[in-house]
């Protein structure tokens, strides 16, 4: 089966993980996902309908956005992706309209457009909820034309929500099954990764989400599937749960050398069958 790549770059994304975290998901009418991100797994498996919820208010508007009006969204989009706003002046001076538009429309193209020209395609805010992230300098930035066609396309399938992961898991539909991609346990202590979106992500958070999939899982038959760096702190956390370890190659860093290998763990929890 021929990959769909997502139509953002994004920290962390999934696209390399799909087989791996397809094939560990049970049988079901609907998939849920509390952390979507850019929406690889969404765009990689088959389920009849998808309940895709990020607490990222920015990402779930676009992909609202693009769902609506497809055609009027690319059409706008693309005006954006030329050479004259590939540009540090045009890119801040973009950034800075992003950051003071109250227009949902105008930040869906903003937020398209400063993923793909600033750097690293980081999604950043700072503590006042300020998109922060500098300029990227790529060549020729590439306009994902086909991938957000694609996307419109199978977004007809799915329901978009922005809430908390707490607040998705009280209300699971019948015949579910929930793929969970949290922000990642650090690997140390200086690479805590947590200000993709306002609030964090914090230990306790990563306990919670352990009991909340416990409790789906055994009390209401509701499996889930968790990924995760493969840690003395995760394996503990999951413990309930099935555990896998795959071999990872990690690509947040611009130097391709310093790209090694990580392990990371699939933790399923399976009520009874």
């Amino acid at each position: 089966m021929k990959k769909t790549r997502a139509f953002l770059k994004w920290a962390g994304g999934k696209y390399s993980l799909v087989e791996e975290i397809t094939k560990r998901l049970p049988n079901a009418d609907t998939l849920v996902e509390p952390f979507m991100g850019a929406g690889s797994v969404f765009l990689n498996s088959n389920f009849k309908h998808y309940v895709l919820n990020d607490i990222n208010a920015d990402l779930i508007n676009l992909y609202e956005e693009l769902k609506t009006s497809p055609d009027e969204f690319i059409l706008d989009a693309r005006k954006l992706f030329v050479a004259l706003n590939n540009d540090a002046d045009a890119y801040y001076a973009y950034r800075k309209q992003f950051n003071e538009s109250q227009d949902i429309y105008e930040r869906a193209i903003l937020f398209l457009y400063m993923n793909r020209h600033g750097y690293n395609g980081l999604c950043r805010y700072n503590l006042k909820g300020i998109f922060n992230v500098p300029f990227g300098k790529y060549k020729k930035p590439y306009f994902p034309e086909a991938e957000l066609y694609f996307f419109a396309e199978k977004s007809q399938k799915a329901t978009f929500t922005c809430q908390s992961y707490t607040d998705v898991f009280a209300k699971l539909p019948k015949n579910s099954v929930v793929y969970c991609d949290p922000p990642y346990v650090p690997l140390s202590k200086t690479a805590s990764f947590t200000s993709y979106a306002k609030g964090g992500f914090n230990f306790d958070d990563q306990a919670q989400l352990a009991n909340l999939a416990e409790r789906s899982a055994f009390d209401k038959g509701t499996p889930v599937l968790i990924s995760n760096h493969d840690t003395i702190i995760t394996r503990k956390i999951y413990e309930k749960a099935t555990l896998d370890t795959i071999q990872v190659k990690r690509t947040i860093s611009p130097k391709g050398g310093s790209r090694n290998k990580v392990d990371e763990i699939m933790a399923l929890y399976k009520g009874e069958e």
